[in-house]
């Protein structure tokens, strides 16, 4: 369909799409995600823990984003499977964020930081004493109870009008 035909208007949403990677290792309350501790440096979320992700590139599919991504931030690959999409509002755009999990089992790679940050293996339950990105315990919380033959999860991210974050799941 050519773009005249998209149907784009003011009152819809323009999306940018991003990826966020939870590999994982354990279950239960032995389960450990590897998160990105935001590099000092870094305009947004520095010093502040974080799944692994970023942008996708024009002319790139979510998955490959993905595991460039996962590469790029940890110097490692893994097999990945979407867990669900988050629609981000941000005002006049918005985030399409495609959060994906993968088995730190099967990954491939030696972990290494990158130029986001350090790369490090977090237990689920310290996310709560830890500086996190807002939405980081709400995202772990519902992919901690996901297998991968789950269907994916798809939920609205806003803050209300007295500035609280809401992360509302479609049931």
């Amino acid at each position: 369909m050519p773009k005249s035909d998209q149907g784009i208007t003011n009152d819809r949403y323009m999306l940018i799409p991003r990826t966020a990677i939870f590999a994982r290792r354990g279950r239960g309350s032995a389960g450990e995600y590897l998160l990105i501790k935001g590099a000092p440096t870094k305009r947004l979320w520095a010093g502040k823990y974080n799944g692994l992700g970023g942008h996708v590139e024009r002319g790139e599919d979510v998955i490959s984003a993905a595991k460039r991504e996962l590469l790029e931030e940890a110097g490692i690959t893994a097999d990945l499977w979407l867990c669900g999409t988050v629609i981000v509002d941000a005002g006049e755009a918005g985030i399409c964020l495609f959060v994906f999990c993968g088995d730190a089992s099967r990954a491939r790679g030696e972990i290494k930081a990158g130029g986001e940050g350090a790369v490090e293996w977090v237990k689920k339950e310290a996310v709560l004493y830890l500086p996190v990105v807002e939405d980081l315990p709400i995202l772990l919380d519902r992919i901690h109870q996901m297998k991968r033959s789950d269907p994916p999860f798809s939920a609205r991210s806003f803050y209300d009008t007295e500035g609280k974050l809401q992360v509302l799941f479609s049931e």
